[in-house]
């Protein structure tokens, strides 16, 4: 991987980590395209530099991870059922990152489903936290996110729009509820593969978490904007475009190795 490879890569996350088209998805995606060969340094990098993103969260909404203890308790009851199946199946979960059929067929799934979110949440008024009981409950939906291509935030979305959530509520509870995902996955990718990694790799992840972090905080603030007057109808219809793109070449690709 180039350093150009690693700074576009880096460039991805940070644009999609907070948007509901799959942050892991757009970087296998891109990952492809640039040719990058898979190595079990690319996943740890697609995975660590998550952590420069959910910084920008850390540093947008600074004063609300202060506001009580109640918020830590909340995040870590969201925080769990990911945490727990990711720790039993996360051998599995690294195998799927190389598959760009999942995150096809994912991206599509999801897109299909945003075309309707709109309507069916339009009555969510709430602009508050989450309850315990809440907070558990996207937490579950968190869990579908190990699948790339899914999207971490488009799931604990919809997740917090099931418990009556505004669209708001709901997004800046999957930014902060990103937080102790990312910071954990992160941390444990780094310590199963920190025997691998070489002092060329520890640059690599250093200017790929800053321009993770850089460009996260610039789409936080869009995604925000965009979704509060537009909903979320704009991001099924990437997702189906760019599934079904996938799924096509994917196809074609396939029947020429057969010829």
């Amino acid at each position: 991987m180039s350093w150009l490879d690693a700074i576009i890569i880096a460039i991805v996350e940070g644009i999609t980590e907070f948007l509901p088209i799959s942050s892991t998805g757009h970087m296998i995606i891109a990952q492809h395209v640039l040719g990058v060969p898979s190595s079990d340094f690319l996943h740890l990098y697609i995975v660590n530099i998550q952590f420069g993103a959910i910084l920008s969260v850390v540093f947008l909404y600074f004063n609300r991870f202060f506001k009580s203890i109640q918020f830590y308790f909340k995040l870590f009851v969201a925080f769990i059922p990911a945490a727990i199946i990711g720790f039993l199946a996360g051998d599995y979960i690294d195998t799927l990152l190389d598959s760009v059929w999942v995150v096809s067929i994912a991206l599509v799934i999801g897109g299909i489903i945003f075309l309707f979110v709109d309507q069916w949440f339009k009555h969510n008024t709430y602009h508050g936290e989450p309850n315990y009981t809440n907070a558990f409950i996207i937490g579950l939906f968190q869990c579908i996110a190990l699948i790339p291509g899914v999207s971490r935030s488009a799931a604990t979305i919809i997740g917090g729009l099931t418990q009556k959530l505004s669209r708001k509520s709901a997004a800046e509870f999957s930014f902060f509820l990103a937080v102790p995902t990312m910071f954990a996955a992160s941390a444990y990718k780094l310590f199963k593969t920190y025997h691998l990694i070489q002092t060329s790799h520890v640059q690599y992840l250093i200017v790929g978490n800053i321009v993770s972090f850089i460009v996260g905080m610039l789409a936080i603030k869009f995604f925000i904007y965009f979704l509060t007057r537009h909903g979320f109808w704009i991001f099924g219809w990437y997702r189906i475009v760019l599934g079904l793109l996938l799924i096509i070449l994917l196809s074609l690709e396939f029947s020429l190795k057969l010829v």
